[in-house]
């Protein structure tokens, strides 16, 4: 059972309905990892082994509960990290939205990766915060798409926290601000896509902060043409610490799933 998914329809989500309650067996612990400025592809790496781990897990589970044997608890990782200057494509993505040849990626110093997450084509870069959770949804709630709602929640009310009214826009996964429908300038400042295999998540979200926004310009960011990609730098005028939003972020995503830290 693996799910592929970037683009559902949103459904509100708040606080205090999506909190869930915890029962017997769940473990809502999460280890973070902050690994700074780090290259795509070991993060990848390191995504499918903690998912594999996670799953090998999830399978010796169940073949105690048919022995009537105990089973061991499942871990949840929270990966945050910036990346150098690189564009993935998602399974869905068409290879015509990367609008840089070979030659040309070398000369802005970007590399290009084809990756199993859902959704279409994204830049990832530095100044912008990258999370990736690998968390098992039977810890949680089993239900993809309320998942891709609570990390759009949490960055919703970090946004909030920065003077920004930001929100969904019916079919398009993320966050965007101007997102009324009507509204003039609707522009995207966090991009998600996710994998999910037997409830357990990788890759994740994507949060412009001071992020060079020109990197856009070389893509159909999200396979989108008609709308604008925007940062919390451009947004409120200045440069933001991203330790300091990564920790506002991390605090909003850990009340929403019922959550706590692991201590290191």
């Amino acid at each position: 059972m693996d799910f592929l998914s970037a683009c559902a329809t949103p459904t509100p989500v708040t606080h205090s309905v999506v909190t869930p309650a915890v029962t017997l067996g769940q473990n809502r612990k999460i280890q973070v990892r902050r690994l700074g400025l780090v290259p795509y592809e070991p993060t990848w790496e390191l995504q499918e082994q903690l998912l594999a781990s996670t799953l090998a897990i999830k399978a010796s589970n169940r073949e105690a509960q048919e022995a009537d044997a105990p089973t061991q608890g499942t871990p949840n990782y929270l990966l945050l990290c910036e990346h150098p200057h690189v564009y993935t494509l998602g399974k869905s993505g068409k290879p015509e939205h990367l609008l840089l040849d070979e030659a040309s990626l070398a000369e802005h110093g970007a590399t290009f990766h084809r990756i199993n997450r859902g959704g279409d084509i994204t830049y990832h870069g530095p100044g912008q915060l990258v999370g990736y959770p690998i968390f098992d949804l039977d810890n949680f709630f089993t239900d993809i798409h309320r998942y891709l709602r609570v990390l759009e929640e949490a960055v919703i009310h970090t946004l909030a926290e920065y003077g920004l009214a930001a929100g969904r826009i019916a079919g398009l996964t993320g966050v965007w601000l101007d997102f009324e429908e009507g509204a003039a300038n609707p522009r995207k400042i966090c991009a998600m896509g996710v994998k999910c295999s037997r409830w357990v998540t990788m890759h994740g979200f994507a949060l412009n902060v001071n992020t060079d926004l020109a990197y856009f310009s070389h893509i159909v960011p999200c396979g989108i043409a008609d709308k604008a990609v925007t940062s919390l730098q451009q947004e409120v005028g200045h440069p933001v610490a991203l330790s300091e939003v990564q920790e506002r972020l991390l605090q909003h995503l850990t009340t929403l799933f019922g959550a706590e830290v692991q201590p290191e």
